[in-house]
This record gives structure tokens, sequence and C-alpha cells, in this order.
């Protein structure tokens, strides 16, 4: 069954560019997982703080294998010369579709 994850990020308002730029460089690769459906990077358009990025995955087994993928720890470490995180908070969000229509 498809599972859709979101990552509801709290991302101060002046570094918006910043988490677009840090998260282009990865979209790229998630086609190429098992399992992989959608991602989008939803910015806010009330100016409010909070952000999602959201992924949506063929079954629970397709997200599992991507967090336990070399590519998942790459774009999460935030270690050696890596800058730090722009987010100042997260929370992970899971759902599975109750109703469905289009692409």
């Amino acid at each position: 069954m498809t599972v859709i994850k979101i990552n509801a990020l709290t991302i101060p308002a002046d570094t918006g560019d910043e988490i677009v730029a840090r998260f282009e460089p990865a979209i790229g690769r998630l086609p190429d997982l098992e399992g992989f459906v959608r991602f989008q990077l939803l910015k806010p358009t009330d100016g409010s703080e909070q952000w999602f990025v959201l992924t949506e995955w063929a079954d629970e087994e397709a997200y599992e294998g991507w967090k336990a993928s070399r590519a998942f720890s790459r774009s999460h470490d935030s270690g050696g010369d890596r800058p730090a995180p722009v987010a100042t908070g997260s929370q992970l969000l899971e759902f599975v579709p109750a109703l469905s229509i289009g692409g």
C-alpha cells in the first residue's frame, strides 16, 4: 500500500532559498530508488515558517529501504565540512491514502 511521509520543517523566513538549494542536489537521485513515487518541497504561502517535505513510496518497505540507504545517510549527515542544518525543528507525519484521484 502506498505510504506518504511528510517532514514538517520549521524554516526561518530568511533561509528559504538555502533550504531549496540544499534539497536540489539530493532529489535527482530519488527516482532511481526502488519504490519511490513522488517528492515535493512545499513552501508556505502565508508567511509562516512551516515547510513540508512530502515523499510518497510504493510501500513501507520502500521507505524503510531509502532510510537505510547510503543516499539517505549522505543527505542527512551534518558532520564534517557540511553546513549546519537550516531547520530549527522538524516533525515526521505519516499517512496512507484514504481516498485518491488523479496522478
